[in-house]
């Protein structure tokens, strides 16, 4: 049985978007892991994408898999795009090309008028070879980006698409603080927002690759967070990469030791 894999950046305008990427210092490396080099995309670069998906930065996942939005956020993002019926016609760009380190480093420099520009072009580029029909934003940051496209010169006499900005998919691990109680409330109030933008947005989705999904309950259904499909990451990505979550972690005991070292754990279930 043949695998699918994701073709890469030999195609313009991306082969020279990907051949000149920004580094240091347009990102300070005092403020982002560009030791692990710059993670540009997941999804489809052939003019088939309807949906332009925005994420936030990339973590230890994508670092490994040189694609973005491939663990937990990923798979989650994956699932609402599905209740748009959108389960391959999608392109995935972050505001950040790099991992931010520190907690303020993303909003510190999200405002940097050279990081917006290299972004602005991904956004034309997806925008000028794609019939996108939505857009939709995960996280304050990827709105933030999103807005800085619509105020730039490139987006002056584009048609307004239709937009909606919802919470980051795993912004309620992170303000939970590891508390059970308060992450399913928080779950539970985030995916009343979801399901809202879902709403916003389904009348815009005029072709859409299967049937529209059913409303979130109050917590994630196995369901609602797929596989990243194998068609989205390189050739030879083990296929465990695309099923299983939390494989990948930083680790040390140190933060100089932690920035540098990523440890990857293949699942039990793969190695009889």
């Amino acid at each position: 049985m043949a695998t699918p894999f994701c073709p890469g950046y030999a195609q313009e305008p991306y082969a020279s978007l990907v051949t000149g990427y920004p580094a240091d210092p347009t990102y300070p490396t005092k403020d982002f892991r560009t030791e692990w080099g710059p993670i540009f995309h997941r999804g489809r670069l052939d003019g088939s994408a309807r949906v332009l998906a925005i994420g936030q930065d990339p973590a230890q996942h994508e670092a490994v898999a040189r694609r973005i939005l491939v663990g937990t956020a990923g798979k989650r993002a994956q699932g609402f795009m599905a209740k748009l019926g959108i389960t391959q016609s999608y392109t995935l760009i972050n505001t950040f090309l790099y991992s931010v380190y520190g907690q303020a480093g993303g909003t510190a420099h999200i405002g940097d008028a050279a990081i917006a520009a290299y972004r602005n072009r991904w956004i034309q580029a997806v925008l000028d070879h794609n019939a996108i029909e939505a857009v939709v934003a995960f996280g304050s940051l990827a709105d933030q980006a999103w807005q800085a496209w619509l105020h730039s010169p490139a987006a002056s006499g584009r048609p307004v698409l239709p937009y909606q900005h919802v919470q980051h998919p795993t912004y309620p691990i992170s303000a939970g603080q590891g508390q059970p109680g308060q992450v399913a409330q928080l779950t539970k109030a985030m995916l009343v927002g979801w399901n809202a933008a879902i709403v916003a947005l389904k009348t815009s989705i005029k072709h859409p690759d299967g049937a529209f999904g059913t409303p979130y309950g109050d917590d994630f259904k196995p369901a609602e967070t797929p596989d990243i499909p194998l068609a989205d990451l390189p050739a030879g990505t083990p296929p465990w990469m695309a099923t299983a979550d939390g494989w990948a972690n930083r680790a040390g005991a140190t933060a100089a030791i932690k920035r540098r070292t990523i440890e990857i754990v293949v699942p039990s279930s793969v190695v009889l």
